[in-house]
Formats: C-alpha cells, sequence, structure tokens
C-alpha cells in the first residue's frame, strides 16, 4: 500500500536483492528498466518493476523480509504483476528467490536467481505466441518409428501439464539422440523452448551430438561449448560437456535455457556436477540406457548400482521413468540386433577362493626394486600367496592369461567353437570392442592382438590392434587423441580390433561392431549393461544379424540379466600389504606363472526370448534346494536361540542369496566369503563378528548353517 514504512530487516532483504538483480546485469541506476515503488492503476505500488529495453513491463519483484515465507507473498505478487501487465513474478527475500509465470504455473518454484533482461524478454515473446505442443506434427524423418514417436508423445503430455522433469529409458541403440532431437524440434516449432543446452559427459560424445543436432535440425544452429571461448549465444542448442559446463554456468541468468536434456543422465547428476544442471530453471529431461526400477541397496549387485537408480529417481521426483523401452523388446521388434555368449575362463581365473602364487615361481631379479619389496609385503610370511582373481590387472598381472584370452579369441573367430548341442557356431570377423581394466593393461592386450593378427594386416606399421584411454595421448590435449583414435576405429579399415578402459562403455556409436571381448569383471550391472550396448546396433550394409559377447572373466554368467541375483566378487589380494602413504601409487605386479584356458569352461550360453542366460537346470534344481534347506536351518536356527535382530536378519538374507547365486560351485559358506562383496562393503568379517555376537558365535553359526545346507552333498553337480 502507498505510504507503507520499510521495516529495517525489509531494508536489509532489498540491499541483497539489488545485489542479486546488479549480478543477472541489471542496470538500477537509469531509472527505466527497474523502478523502485513503482505505482500501480489501483494505487499500491510494486517493489520491484522490471521492463524491457521499449518499456514494456516484464516482471514485478515482491520484497520480503527474511522472517515471511515468500510462498505466502505469492498472491500479492500477483496482485501486482496483473495491475502491471507483467507476465511474471519475482518473489525473494534476498536469500531465496521463487519465480512464477503468471500463464504457465500456479505456484512459484524456486530459482537460483534473478533472470537477466534478454532471457526474461525473450520468455515473454515466446509466451506471447506460444501454442500447445501437441497441436505441431513430430518430424517422422527424423524419429519415427513407433516407440520413438509415442515417447515424444508422453514427454509432450508431460510437459502440456506443466510438470518439469522428465525421464527416458531406452536401450542403447535404440535412438535416444533422434528422439531427442525429434522432441526438441516440437518444442522450438510451438514456442515452448527457445533454447536448448544438451549435457554429455566427454568432448567426443558433444562431437558425436553436435553432428546429430546438425542433421536433424538444420534450422536451429547448434555450437560445442570449448573450455574458454565462452557461450555462443546465436545458438540454439548449446550442447557441453559437464566438466565445461561446471566451470562456465554462472556466466548466463538461470533463465537462460529453457530445456536441459542431459545425457547418460545416471551418471552425470551427482555431487559437483548437479550444481550445472539444477542452475537453470528449465524443463530437465534425462536420457539413459539403464534399468531404472526402484533396487533396495541391500540387495543390489554393486552398491553404487542402487545409489545411481535411488539418485536418478529421485533427481527427477519419479517412481519410475516417464517412458521405457528396454533391450529385449527392441530386440524382439527387431529395433536392435540379438547377441550370443562364448565364455571361456582361464584356469587362474576361475579358481574358486583364489590360487596360489609359490615364492620360487617369481622371478624376483627381475623385478623393479618397488615392485621387489611391494611383493615381499604381499607375501609376508606367507607361501604360497593366495590370490583372488578380482586383483588381476588391478593389482598383479599375469601375462599368460592375457596372451591366453587373444589366443582364444583367434582360434574361435578361425575355426568357430561346437557346444553341448553339437552346433558349431562361428563369430562373424569385424569390428571388435576389448574391454580392459586399466591403462597398461589396455597397451599389453592391444600389442599382444596385434601380433596374434600380424598375418591380416597389410603393412606391419599398421595397427590391426589399437588402445584408447581418457589419457591416451597424455599431451596438453589428451582427449582429442582419443577422439582421432575413435574416429579410426569408426571411419576406416583398420584397426579393427579396439581396446578401451572406460572410454567406449557409454555413448559411443559404431553399428559395425559383431564382436565385443569382456577382459574387465564389473559388479555394476550398469556398467556391464553399457558395454553390452556397444554391439546392440543394426548395420544393414555388412548384413549384421548379430553379434558375439566373448566372456573371458565370468562376468555375463555374473549378471545374466537376472536382477535377483546378488552381488558377487572379490577381495583384491588374501594378505594386504602395509597401507602406504597419501598420494603414493601401488604397482602392477608381474606375476610370470603358467596360466591357459580351462578347456572345460568353454561354451556357448543359451538366452531366451527376452535375452537372459537359461542356467543349466541342474544348477537351478540345485540353487531351489539349498534355498530350501537354508530356510529350513534359519527357522531352526532362530527357534533354538531367539528370532533375528534386523542387522542378523539383512545379513542372513545375503548370506542366503549368495548361497542361491554359488549353487553351482559353492561347497560350503565359510569365514573368508565375508571379505567379498556385498559383505565387505558393509565391514567384512569384522562387521559379521560384531552383528552376529563375537568370533565364537558366529563361528558356531557357520558351523550349524554348513552341516545344515552343505552336509549332504558328496560333491556339487556339475555345470
Amino acid at each position: 500500500p502507498a505510504g507503507r514504512r520499510m521495516t529495517a530487516t525489509e531494508a536489509f532483504s532489498r540491499v541483497r536483492i539489488d545485489a542479486r538483480l546488479r549480478d543477472a546485469g541489471w542496470d538500477l541506476e537509469d531509472g527505466g528498466n527497474v523502478r523502485f515503488e513503482h505505482a500501480l492503476p489501483d494505487g499500491s505500488r510494486a517493489d520491484y518493476a522490471l521492463f524491457d529495453g521499449q518499456g514494456r513491463p516484464l516482471a514485478v519483484v515482491e520484497a520480503k523480509r527474511a522472517s515471511v515465507e515468500l510462498a505466502a507473498a505469492r498472491d500479492q505478487g500477483l496482485h501486482y504483476a496483473e495491475r502491471l501487465g507483467a507476465p511474471f513474478v519475482f518473489l525473494s527475500n534476498g536469500a531465496e528467490v521463487r519465480f512464477l509465470d503468471r500463464g504457465a504455473g500456479a505456484h512459484p518454484r524456486p530459482v537460483a536467481g534473478f533472470f537477466a533482461q534478454d532471457d526474461l524478454a525473450r520468455r515473454a515473446a515466446a509466451r506471447a505466441h506460444r501454442k500447445d505442443p501437441r497441436a505441431v506434427a513430430i518430424d517422422r524423418r527424423i524419429a519415427g518409428r513407433d516407440y520413438q514417436v509415442d515417447c515424444i508423445e508422453a514427454l509432450t503430455r508431460e510437459v502440456a501439464l506443466g510438470r518439469r522433469k522428465l525421464l527416458v529409458e531406452m536401450a542403447t541403440g535404440a535412438g535416444k539422440t533422434r528422439m531427442a532431437a525429434a522432441f526438441v524440434k516440437r518444442l522450438f516449432q510451438a514456442g515452448a523452448a527457445m533454447r536448448v543446452l544438451f549435457l554429455v559427459d566427454r568432448i567426443a560424445l558433444a562431437s558425436q551430438a553436435e553432428e546429430a543436432f546438425a542433421d536433424h535440425l538444420p534450422d536451429y544452429p547448434c555450437r560445442v561449448l570449448r573450455p574458454g571461448r565462452g557461450f555462443d549465444r546465436a545458438a540454439s542448442v548449446t550442447v557441453a560437456t559437464l566438466q565445461t559446463m561446471i566451470a562456465d554456468y554462472r556466466e548466463l541468468s538461470p533463465g537462460y535455457f529453457d530445456l536441459v536434456v542431459t545425457d547418460e543422465c545416471h551418471r552425470s547428476i551427482y555431487g559437483k556436477w548437479s550444481r550445472a544442471v539444477r542452475y537453470f530453471d528449465a524443463v530437465q529431461l534425462g536420457l539413459t540406457a539403464t534399468p531404472c526400477a526402484a533396487v533396495d541397496a541391500g540387495e543390489a549387485r554393486d552398491k553404487d548400482d542402487a545409489a545411481f537408480v535411488r539418485d536418478t529417481l529421485r533427481f527427477f521426483g519419479l517412481e519410475a521413468p516417464t517412458f521405457t523401452y528396454g533391450l529385449a523388446q527392441a530386440v524382439r521388434e527387431g529395433v536392435l540386433v540379438p547377441y550370443r555368449i562364448f565364455r571361456a575362463t582361464t584356469v587362474k581365473t576361475a579358481s574358486d577362493g583364489g590360487f596360489e602364487v609359490a615364492r620360487d615361481e617369481i622371478d624376483w631379479d627381475s623385478l623393479a626394486p618397488a615392485d621387489r619389496a611391494e611383493l615381499e609385503n604381499a607375501f609376508g610370511a606367507a607361501d604360497p600367496l593366495l590370490v583372488d582373481p578380482c586383483a588381476l590387472e588391478r593389482r598383479f598381472t599375469v601375462p599368460a592369461r592375457n596372451r591366453a584370452i587373444v589366443n582364444e579369441f583367434r582360434h574361435v573367430l578361425e575355426h568357430g567353437f561346437r557346444g553341448r548341442d553339437k552346433v558349431l557356431r562361428k563369430p562373424a570377423w569385424g569390428k571388435t570392442i576389448v574391454f580392459a581394466v586399466t591403462k597398461r593393461h589396455a597397451a599389453d592386450l592391444a600389442d599382444l592382438f596385434d601380433a596374434a593378427f600380424a598375418d591380416r594386416k597389410p603393412h606391419p606399421s599398421v595397427r590391426y590392434a589399437d588402445f584408447v584411454v581418457s589419457d591416451a595421448g597424455g599431451g596438453p590435449a589428451p582427449d582429442a587423441d582419443a577422439a582421432a583414435i575413435i574416429r579410426r576405429f569408426k571411419d576406416e579399415e583398420f584397426p579393427q580390433i579396439l581396446v578401451s578402459v572406460n572410454m567406449l562403455d557409454t555413448g559411443f556409436d559404431c553399428p559395425e561392431v559383431v564382436n565385443l571381448v569382456m577382459a574387465r569383471f564389473t559388479r555394476s550391472a550398469i556398467l556391464y549393461r553399457q558395454m553390452r550396448g556397444r554391439g546392440t546396433r543394426q548395420a544393414p550394409h555388412i548384413r549384421k544379424a548379430g553379434f558375439t559377447i566373448f566372456d573371458f572373466t565370468g562376468v555375463t554368467d555374473f549378471h545374466g540379466d537376472d536382477d535377483e541375483e546378488p552381488v558377487d566378487g572379490g577381495v583384491v589380494v588374501v594378505r594386504e600389504p602395509p597401507a602406504r602413504p597419501p598420494g603414493e601409487s601401488r604397482g602392477l605386479l608381474t606375476l610370470d606363472v603358467d596360466d591357459h584356458i580351462d578347456p572345460a569352461s568353454r561354451e556357448w550360453l543359451v538366452l531366451d526370448d527376452d535375452g537372459r542366460i537359461v542356467r543349466p537346470p541342474e544348477r537351478e534344481a540345485r540353487a531351489a534346494e539349498l534355498s530350501l534347506r537354508f530356510a529350513a536351518w534359519r527357522e531352526e536356527f532362530e527357534a533354538a536361540g531367539g528370532a533375528f535382530d534386523a542387522d542378523r536378519a539383512r545379513w542372513a538374507g545375503l548370506i542366503a542369496s549368495r548361497v542361491k547365486a554359488e549353487a553351482g560351485r559353492m561347497e560350503r559358506f565359510g569365514e573368508w566369503d565375508f571379505d567379498s562383496p556385498p559383505f565387505a562393503d558393509l565391514g567384512g568379517y569384522d562387521e559379521a563378528e560384531r552383528v552376529f555376537g563375537g568370533r565364537a558365535a558366529l563361528a558356531g553359526m557357520l558351523e550349524s548353517l554348513n552341516a545344515a545346507v552343505f552336509a549332504r552333498d558328496s560333491r556339487p553337480p556339475a555345470e
């Protein structure tokens, strides 16, 4: 009301509001763009009125002292905006800012700050000409598949309802980027968006996205945000890596983008990255190939998987994705190609409980001093040393194992393999991705593959196999070198084989890939599915009917696309070396011991119509039998000693899952199993002692369990 006296606390809020308006680029001195205590036709006064360069009203700012709940000032701000004829309302106490578009929302929403004048003017202009995006035809030349159209319709319905967070789960290779481009075009043509940010997590993917948008939306300029170059304000679509965006996003006001699309969002919305994603007052669209069903962290294969799914759904405020199109459906409908799995593991890889390395097997004189000391610490007083297979290529390397993997791959390519059903199957020759553990592992495998296929090279200087890691070049622009290697693999005949460490797992599009070699084990179902997705794309020009996964680590059987399977894995080494000072690196120790493919491990895994591994019936029967025995044992054990509390019940459930998963080879559940995930993630053996009441009580519990569950087996059945 006119004549109202400002309180000291409100005056303090206004000082902070003034500062935030200046931060957004508003000129508070000229008296034209920002007007204080602006008189309205009904005699009331708006605390602030914001105008465009032609003097047209854009917004009112209702200022409140810090003790007033901003949402309660909504109606007052709306009243002033209606009298002024301004489309927008800001409510602020200086510390917090809320924004309301009178024509598109009922309640003010928190924003990171005031919008710049040109961003408000742009939104006002778009608002005046906006139409229902559902009335705009989808460009089927960009995304014409039925499921893509259904997805765009689902997203558009949500936007029309005023919902601002959308999540799409779509199988790798099913055309997420094309779908997003067609959705963006629809919003552009409806006036529902004028500027779009497309976020990726690697520069190679940024260039790939830029090419896609340039092809599909030639009338809307698309630019990649480069470090140190600033934003191109003429661009309709800005493509940026998260790393660049986190450094530069505050150059813009929160109203700059109308839509933010985050590719592979399950990897991109955590920690410091989320600041850049949340900063803009925009519709948020997340794209992922990762199944986003709610997961109990205690039952997940990998604790990070559970966090990814939980946090992704929480970020988007959803119980389930807005739209889902999974791999099994895509294969059934012929959108993606099916796959088959050839599994063969070396003796060392397949060793249950670890493999032994004796002191006299080590060529101590050939070791560097640091490696010799490291290995001495690992041995301690033990001989032999027990090494867990999961330590391979992380803590130890066995060159003979890598040679066996390479030779087996070449042999099966040339001769095929006749499985249990006596059918001879031969994988296709062609582009192959190998997933390795570390940079050194990748370089070693690339050398071995290149030598093994030397007879198929036109010249010795040609690389039949190469490797790519995030710091491939080691120079001032390492990603550029990695991008060049990836480009050669995609566009040129050679290399035929590319060994990757964390570079081709996600977002990489090369339809000609016909083989995947799993030389890296992962407990993460998310990562496994991303890796598998590198082979799913169609390539009619090479008559690609499917692809082959060569599994040399047991990762496919471990995951098996069966979400009911538990976590498995292992510790790095049974006898851990002393802790190292911070910052001191740990070397990779070479074990020059024999290793070779175990002939009994060779098999073609059978997949059902949904791509799930069909377990041997004898294993399924034994798993069911052990599960029944475990349930009976638990009931008797609890009856004798009292019901388990919540902690013991949880651990007992995890033990039951482990017994079921290992039904094909487990002969007893031992104390050492607590050193493997998921138990290791929860504190391992020490925590198990605490949960079950001490060492003696835990030992007694395990003795009782093994007697009840395993004692009736003379031996586990063969798989």
